[in-house]
């Protein structure tokens, strides 16, 4: 396959501290490395900056595109890297591949008409699709049981770890913490599930850390009322978005990593937590169970007795148990960029012939 005209499109890389964000910039990454021969761009804000290496390709996309398209004609593959994309090319010539991510919005208390409106968004871009990728198996059976695939297959691609190797020698000054603490990282709103957190530090001295991007404010207030409500207030710490390095220091410093989202269509966090050898401690929520396997520790419940309970018996015992650290590196091991590319190029390469 060569002298193909192939588009990435990393449109949602103009929202930093996201999920969708390091996808984009990941995957883009692996997949410039395959692209020898091909005619490679990056669909990117004409805003943003330019992130990925010296001689990326870009085209700039604005917002005004949803509705005013540019040629496309002259496009061969389109990769559509968000379910509810509003900039797929609509024509013949050009194949698509779309990856979906999760169907959150059926889980979340959205309203009936938020959830029909996005389910037809995405309805419209598996029509558009040729290949429709999940990133996990609960993913793709979410997609089967909620959409009409007229016979498509969908094809599952796990995501790679953004663990930097390089990185991952960084954070190595003593941390600021005085006690053990148990940190979390995510966007602060409800579908994490953050605020069942204070009550794991009830009958032990451990502090919690939670880092990410407030996408709901009045849920981060929501947190710290019921910390200040049990008294344990003083050992909640919310950092807001964090580094690249300064979350690897967390990572590696932290007592155990805690991930107790209810909505989550991969749950990339868990693995990083996992190429340091941490002990992960997850709900049993959606893909969970999937991503972090046998090798992860799990709540049984998310109601505040539950928690509690587990709180003052049962987690410093968890803490300080022992794990083979170098089996949980190697579970994290199987989930690597460069795999999940090489997949996709299959799947380009399977498109344009």
């Amino acid at each position: 396959m060569k002298d193909k005209k192939i588009i990435f499109d990393t449109e949602r890389m103009k929202y930093h501290h996201t999920g969708l964000y390091h996808f984009c910039a990941h995957l883009g990454k692996a997949l410039m490395n395959l692209s020898e021969g091909n005619d490679f761009y990056f669909y990117h804000n004409h805003k943003a900056e330019h992130p990925f290496k010296e001689g990326a390709k870009y085209i700039d996309q604005y917002s005004y595109q949803k509705f005013i398209r540019p040629n496309f004609k002259k496009i061969d593959l389109w990769h559509s890297t968000f379910q509810l994309s509003d900039y797929i090319p609509r024509n013949s010539h050009t194949k698509v591949v779309a990856t979906i991510h999760d169907l959150n919005f059926l889980k979340v208390g959205k309203s009936s008409d938020r959830i029909e409106k996005y389910l037809k968004k995405v309805q419209r871009n598996i029509d558009y699709a040729d290949e429709v990728v999940a990133i996990s198996n609960y993913v793709k059976n979410d997609i089967e049981n909620y959409c009409n695939l007229n016979g498509k297959e969908v094809q599952v691609i796990y995501n790679g770890n953004n663990i930097d190797v390089e990185a991952y020698q960084l954070g190595t000054e003593t941390s600021n913490t005085r006690e053990d603490f148990i940190f979390t990282i995510g966007t602060v709103n409800r579908k994490k599930n953050m605020h069942i957190l204070p009550y794991l530090l009830l009958g032990n001295r451990l502090r919690l850390v939670i880092s990410g991007i407030v996408h709901e404010p009045e849920y981060e207030a929501y947190i710290l009322e019921i910390a200040k409500n049990i008294g344990v207030a003083d050992r909640v710490i919310m950092t807001g978005p964090i580094t690249e390095e300064q979350k690897y220091k967390y990572l590696k410093e932290c007592a155990l990593f805690v991930f107790p989202s209810i909505a989550e269509g991969f749950g990339l966090p868990v693995i990083e937590a996992m190429a340091f050898g941490k002990k992960v401690l997850l709900s049993r929520h959606t893909c969970l169970p999937e991503i972090g396997g046998d090798h992860a520790y799990y709540l049984d419940s998310d109601e505040e007795d539950f928690v509690e309970d587990f709180g003052r018996n049962r987690i410093v015992d968890l803490i300080h148990s022992q794990i083979d650290e170098s089996a949980v590196r190697n579970w994290a091991a199987q989930f690597t960029w460069k795999s999940a590319a090489q997949k996709y190029w299959n799947l380009y390469e399977k498109l344009l012939k």
